[in-house]
Formats: C-alpha cells, structure tokens, sequence
C-alpha cells in the first residue's frame, strides 16, 4: 500500500478471563486507506477494532498513532470516530442534534458554521430534508446513514465501521457498500471496516485483513487473497473452493485423484504433500472421453449467470460454475488448465473442511443469524 503509514499494531495480545482472543498480531494501516478486518465470529477482529478505538487495551504490545504510542490515550482524545453495528443514535434527538452533537461536544459555539457542516453531511449521506426528522422514525438505512455523518463532521483521520451493514437487508446493504466507498474516496478519510462478509470485503476494500482465531492468517489486496490464497482457511473462506490432497511430484507437477497435472507452482521439493486449491469457475466441463477426470453430476442449481454443478469424483465432491447447462444424474469430464491450480503447503488447516461444502455452509448459517462477533 502506498501512502503514509498511520497506524501500526506491534505485537498486540488480547485476552478476556483467561481466554486468548488476539495472539500477537502485528498490522500497518496507512492514511487514505480502505482496510477491512475480515473473519468469522469470535476471531479477534471486534477486538482488535476496539484496541484502535481505545475502548479496550492491549494486555501486550503498543498501538502507534502517527508515530506516537496511543495504549493510553483515551478514546475522545484520538483522532479517530466509531459507527457502530447498532448505531448508538440519541434517541431524543432529531437527526440534525444528533449529527451535530460532536461539534457541540468539541466547544463550536458558531451555529452558523454547525449547520453549514451538518447540511455538508447531510448532502453526503443523501439525508437532505431530513433535518428534524426523530430518528426513531427513520429505516434502518437511514439511521445508519444518520450514524456515519455524525461519525464524520468532527473530520476524524480514522473512521473504524464495526459490521455497520449487518441490520440492512440485501439489497441496501448493497447500495450502502457503493455509497461507503464513495464517502472514503471523497473524504480521504482512512476506513478501518469490520465484517464477516467475504463479498462485501473484496468489493469495498483496498486491503483485506483474513483473522481467524486471533491470529492474522493473510493480509492483500482482494485480488491477492481471492487469487493466491495463503492456506486453506484462506482459500475456503474467500469465495468457494475446492481443496484436494495432493502430492508435488516435483517442480510443475502435481498429483491428485489418481491423475497427474501440469501446474505452475514449484519449489516444494519432491513427492510433497501439498494442498491443491481450484476454483469453482476455472474448471472446465467436457465430455467424459475427454476429461482429465470423471465424475457423476449430483446436483445441478441455476444461480442467474451460472450453474452451481456438484460432481462426484472419486468421492469428493466437487463444486462446478459454468455458463453451460449439466444435466443432473449424467457423466461428465473435467479439464483444469495448469494456472488454474494453486498450490499450498499443508497446514494445521489442512483437512478441516472435508470438501467445499462443509465451512460454506457453516458461514451461510453465520450470515443468516446477522453475524455476531467476539
């Protein structure tokens, strides 16, 4: 990442009775930057939010603020706001005070420049007219919008987002990650975003934390961690996969379900157990007489653009996208193109996820009971 380093996390551990929820972690976040802290529920990003925010303190290491130690800086004293996954609005006041409410706190005695800057942010968020509305009156999405503009007026250098989406239904929550990105371009303003939601971080972010079980298992660009997983909680956990046993037979050759491919990867060494990661959409559907394997179709699922194809080969099931339609119950080959193979060492992840199913389904279920963390 380009850019000015403004934050720095050295060595931060977090543990709640007795129970370590952050191991060590070390990250740099950089000013202009739209950086979201990605997991399931209970890996450490919430907390990790919060040690940047100061609403918790690092049992070890230091939070550097601008090159400067902030551990005990409390949070009203950081150049850095919060909009929080329920919003925290004040009830009994209309959206106007309630934007307005930090300026007041700050000392802006000017009533003129306050309600310059509240119309300013109410422009932003597209909440012209709303100004005395009673924000309990207001939808879900407004109310979070109402939240992000009063997070907003005081010009913090950092806004930190914790599951601000969560509560909105598919379609808003689609509109508000456009509109989000847009407000962190034009503010300049550095975005330090907390969701559990694959999709919505690699649409929004210029850089993806993967967390998992208080550790940071990968850190890139979207593009990266969806394209060159780490491991295999990172490849399954970014989009869909199907993770196979393999061996490395040596440089460019890699073994799996009884057949050997051309690949790209190489220095593994020879006959290496490894983990191979393919992608549902890189792997190409042909007749059986021409497939490097053969499998049995078990399901066939029209998903708008493509087929969600499920094969069985050898007695792994496989997860299929293609634009062409595969008849349920019939035979099929498959061909994968040598680039189409990423291959990883084995870790302590290896094996946890039986095929592409089992942790897919685990975070669809997590989704549908709105994605409670730590």
């Amino acid at each position: 990442m380009n850019g000015k380093k403004l934050i720095e996390l050295r060595g931060i551990t977090k543990a709640f009775d007795g129970e370590v929820v952050l191991d060590n972690i070390s990250l740099d976040i950089y000013e202009d930057e739209f950086i979201t802290l990605l997991g399931p529920s209970g890996c450490g990003k919430t907390t990790t939010l919060r040690i940047i925010g100061g609403f918790e303190t690092p049992d070890k290491g230091d939070v550097i603020f601008d090159g400067k130690r902030i551990n005990d800086t409390p949070p009203h004293k950081r150049h850095i706001n919060t909009v929080f996954q329920k919003y925290a609005l004040f009830p009994h006041l209309n959206v106007y005070e309630n934007i307005a409410f930090g300026l007041r706190v700050s000392g802006l005695k000017d009533e003129e420049e306050i309600s310059r800057r509240v119309r300013e942010m109410l422009e932003m968020v597209n909440l012209r007219g709303f100004e005395r509305r009673h924000v309990t009156k207001l939808s879900g999405g407004q109310q979070q919008r109402v939240a992000i503009a009063r997070a907003l007026i005081n010009k913090p250098r950092v806004l930190l987002l914790d599951e601000p989406l969560g509560a909105l239904d598919l379609k808003l929550r689609k509109d508000m990650q456009n509109e989000l990105k847009g407000m962190q371009k034009r503010t300049g303003i550095t975005f330090i975003y907390v969701t559990h939601d694959q999709e919505e971080a690699l649409s929004m972010s210029d850089t993806v934390v993967v967390m998992n079980n208080g550790s940071i298992m990968q850190i890139g660009t979207p593009t990266d961690i969806y394209n060159e997983p780490s491991n295999a909680y990172v490849a399954d956990f970014i989009g869909e996969s199907n993770i196979v046993d393999g061996v490395m037979l040596d440089d460019y050759s890699v073994k799996l379900a009884g057949h050997t491919f051309v690949c790209v990867d190489k220095g593994f060494g020879k006959n290496t157990p490894v983990d191979v990661v393919i992608r549902p959409e890189d792997v190409d559907v042909v007749p059986t007489a021409e497939g490097e394997l053969c499998g049995h179709v078990v399901s066939v699922t029209f998903k708008g653009v493509h087929y969600e194809v499920i094969v069985d080969i050898d007695g792994f099931k496989w997860m299929i996208q293609t634009t062409d339609y595969v008849a349920p119950d019939t035979d099929i080959g498959v061909k994968i193109e040598p680039d189409a193979f990423h291959i990883m060492n084995k870790s302590e992840y290896s094996g946890m996820f039986g095929d592409y199913s089992s942790f897919s389904d685990e975070l669809d279920q997590l989704s549908e009971n709105g994605g409670e963390d730590d």
